[in-house]
């Protein structure tokens, strides 16, 4: 009899689940891309029967599937679910969690550390002690560690129980539809592949602005701040697909190993002064669970270089926050003048909406010689059809580790480089004594980044 496959939701009853998790694996379900067989075990503390587990998931699942919601398919999607009441910070449940495995004939499994970094060694030693035969894989939800040391303390202790390759660095970020389409952009159009780098590209912009503050994630953000949470979470990541040399070859490895040259060959800031702005949104010292004294900033934006012969000169500036007028992630890339034109600009747009945009220039309609800017702009987002089809990042992601592709997850060496260029920089602003500026809530941030690059709107 073959064994039975079965991702296990350690914190099965927290706002990831509800709102990410449950409605990809019903889309993934609905699609067929799940065997007949596939389990999904839902750890929780609370008394909920499986009733009244289902019927919370019907709920969720009904707002946030991309799919349609049908309840005969949900029904059977439902049949896949196991609500398994233990307490994942103590050790012994894991033996009775083990004993559940055995009599479901549930052997290969993934777990899914939907749970704060702090749980991650609790659970990787329940597991280690009782479910050591198991044939497991884990997906870990980033931020994966409060800095480098903490981060290199929990891999040490995953590998005690997984090895490297069975690790998946979750990043749902790498899962949205344009980020993947970078690459496609690069590599598949002779227009821009023979220009990407420093002979016509004057500089590159990466954005994530939000609308929304820290909401009910104050007591994490605080610890961790826009540096910490955006950009060695995410931003790194997205500037290493922008900027990396094309894969020597085929599949994730390759892919992996040009990013992971390119974060390696990031210089470290020097001069904060002059290269680096943090800022807090006015009224963030009042968020319930915030220190009335916290430093803490909600805005960052910086201008690096990178160290090798495509980019010498070429700064790419990246700025995220918090409370901005607008939620907006996109990368400009703003390519050399020709004389007095105005240079050509590339935007990806990432969300909300979906695309691609790229201004240039063009002589304007009765008259001899004078210029106007002229514009192509691919909209993905607006056509239904690539709405329905287009997965989101989660159910991606889900799929993508079930049949082993590792090309959308970040690696343990390129957390190890994004931490060590952070952490070099959180030092340098605090030796250096640079100010936290203030900003208005629904602005577009302090004025002082307007010092670093004319922003591409």
């Amino acid at each position: 009899m073959k064994n039975k496959t079965a991702i296990t939701l350690f914190g099965g009853t927290g706002d990831l689940t509800y709102r990410k998790l449950l409605p990809a694996l019903y889309n993934l379900t609905v699609l067929g891309k799940l065997a007949d067989d596939f389990k999904i075990v839902v750890i929780g503390r609370r008394a909920y029967t499986q009733s009244e587990y289902i019927d919370i998931a019907r709920t969720w699942v009904k707002e946030y599937a991309r799919t349609k919601f049908d309840d005969e398919q949900f029904d059977a999607y439902a049949e896949r679910i196991i609500y398994f009441k233990m307490d994942m910070t103590n050790e012994d449940d894991y033996e009775m969690l083990q004993a559940f495995y055995a009599e479901q004939d549930i052997q290969n499994h993934v777990y899914y550390f939907a749970v704060a970094p702090s749980f991650f060694i609790t659970i990787t030693n329940g597991l280690k002690k009782y479910c050591s035969e198991n044939n497991a894989k884990v997906i870990i939800e980033k931020p994966f560690g409060e800095d480098l040391e903490k981060a290199g303390i929990l891999n040490d202790e995953l590998a005690k129980f997984f090895n490297q390759d069975e690790i998946y660095h979750i990043d749902h970020y790498l899962g949205k539809e344009m980020i993947q389409n970078i690459l496609s952009l690069r590599f598949e159009n002779i227009i821009f592949k023979g220009i990407w780098n420093k002979d016509f590209i004057e500089n590159v912009q990466i954005t994530a602005a939000e609308t929304v503050g820290v909401g009910t994630r104050a007591s994490y953000y605080d610890k961790s701040g826009a540096l910490k949470d955006m950009v060695q979470n995410h931003l790194l990541q997205v500037l290493s697909l922008v900027a990396m040399e094309e894969p020597k070859e085929e599949g994730s490895r390759s892919i992996h190993e040009s990013q992971y040259n390119l974060l390696s060959a990031l210089k470290p800031i020097e001069d904060v002064h002059e290269s680096l702005v943090m800022a807090q949104y006015e009224g963030y010292l009042q968020e319930q669970n915030i220190p009335a004294d916290s430093k803490t900033e909600t805005y960052a934006a910086l201008k690096l270089f990178v160290d090798n012969e495509r980019w010498e000169g070429v700064p790419f500036f990246i700025r995220t926050g918090k409370k901005l007028e607008k939620r907006e992630t996109q990368v400009v890339v703003q390519f050399k003048s020709v004389g007095t034109s105005p240079g050509n600009v590339l935007i990806i747009k990432i969300q909300p909406e979906e695309g691609v945009y790229f201004q240039f220039n063009a002589k304007k309609p009765g008259t001899e010689q004078e210029l106007q800017p002229i514009s192509l702009d691919f909209c993905q987002s607006c056509i239904l059809e690539n709405i329905v089809n287009t997965p989101e990042a989660y159910e991606r992601l889900l799929d993508a580790c079930f049949r082993e592709d590792r090309a959308l997850f970040s690696q343990w060496n390129q957390i190890v480089e994004s931490w060590t260029f952070v952490n070099k920089l959180i030092a340098k602003y605090e030796e250096q004594g640079s100010p936290l500026y203030t900003y208005e809530q629904g602005s577009k941030g302090p004025k002082e980044a307007d010092n670093l690059v004319d922003w591409v709107k």
